[in-house]
């Protein structure tokens, strides 16, 4: 995870997405707008309704560089979707739930201390890492705390005997809207959190995601659209990515042959999109570890070229 050189000051540009959730009301007498629906994990719910994360955009307008960022997700590496989660639960993020009792422990930093939440985080000895205990990657470890809907996250975490080393933390509270202070990063180098962006297979079951879903492209520019914070990039082509980009399936592909999981997952990418999170493989989505998943469905979705998205205009690129 980079971390970018970091400005002074920026413009901050409000109102991210605001009323796109609002329903339009019919010729006549005033509707009542349909209650928003809620992602639920555990007795909680993963961040406001009016939240980007929540908040569809199949309704936005494309921003008018879109072929531009298309192409050069799919020129500089993979040319089609890919779900990065499956293979009988040894793919994906995996994330725990503990309770309101769990016992504290200190969190030390490695690399970003100074833009992380101080410690100590209800994070046991146990909690599952990404790519298990001998992982090299990313090593992310996620815990949502049930009665308080506390969400903690950590990056390249370690258990060392008493407590977690880690590059990276972050104390998300999951009934905010807040972000991270500007130019800061997360335990994900856009500066956003990881849990709410998982497809997860409890949604998929119940047959709709109500959420955009996060993914990588393998280079980004140094700039970045809210709720993003952060870049982890030095360059300034603008041709790349910035993190925080918001695309979305055209509403023109057709679905007509798609089935089971991918095609609950096809459809919440046309109505909510996905989000630039981290510099990763082209077109790769991410979902939360589960045993449940099925391979050979989930195998439909990597015959979706890129050129399938557009890019929809949530704000301007903060630099």
């Amino acid at each position: 995870m980079g971390m970018g050189e970091k400005l002074a000051s920026v413009a901050v540009a409000a109102g991210l997405l605001a009323g796109v959730c609002a329903m339009p009301a019919s010729s006549g007498a005033a509707t009542t707008p349909a209650p928003p629906t809620l992602v639920w994990i555990a007795g909680c719910y993963i961040l406001p309704s009016t939240n980007p994360w929540n908040t569809p955009v199949d309704k936005l307008p494309v921003r008018s560089d879109s072929a531009t960022f298309i192409a050069h997700i799919s020129t500089a590496g993979h040319t089609n979707l890919h779900p990065d989660f499956g293979g009988g639960g040894a793919y994906g993020i995996p994330y725990m739930v503990v309770p309101k009792t769990q016992p504290l422990v200190p969190i030390n930093y490695t690399a970003y201390g100074d833009e992380s939440d101080p410690g100590p985080f209800p994070i046991p000895k146990n909690a599952p890492i990404e790519g298990g205990s001998s992982s090299t990657g990313d090593r992310h470890v996620i815990v949502l705390q049930q009665g308080t809907c506390h969400l903690f996250e950590l990056g390249r975490a370690f258990w060392a005997g008493n407590h977690w080393n880690a590059d990276v933390g972050v104390n998300w509270y999951m009934k905010s809207n807040a972000k991270r202070p500007l130019y800061w990063t997360s335990a994900d180098a856009a500066g956003l959190p990881i849990l709410p962006g998982l497809v997860r297979y409890d949604e998929v079951a119940a047959g709709h995601i109500d959420h955009a879903v996060r993914f990588t492209v393998p280079s980004t520019q140094k700039g970045f659209i809210f709720p993003a914070t952060h870049y982890a990039s030095s360059s300034t082509n603008p041709a790349l990515p910035p993190m925080g980009l918001r695309l979305r399936l055209k509403a023109s592909y057709s679905l007509a042959r798609f089935h089971g999981q991918s095609l609950v997952i096809l459809k919440a990418l046309k109505k909510y999109g996905m989000i630039v999170a981290d510099n990763g493989s082209s077109w790769y989505i991410t979902g939360a570890v589960d045993k449940r998943w099925n391979d050979t469905d989930l195998d439909q979705m990597k015959s979706v070229p890129g050129s399938a998205f557009e890019v929809v205009n949530t704000g301007a690129i903060h630099h």
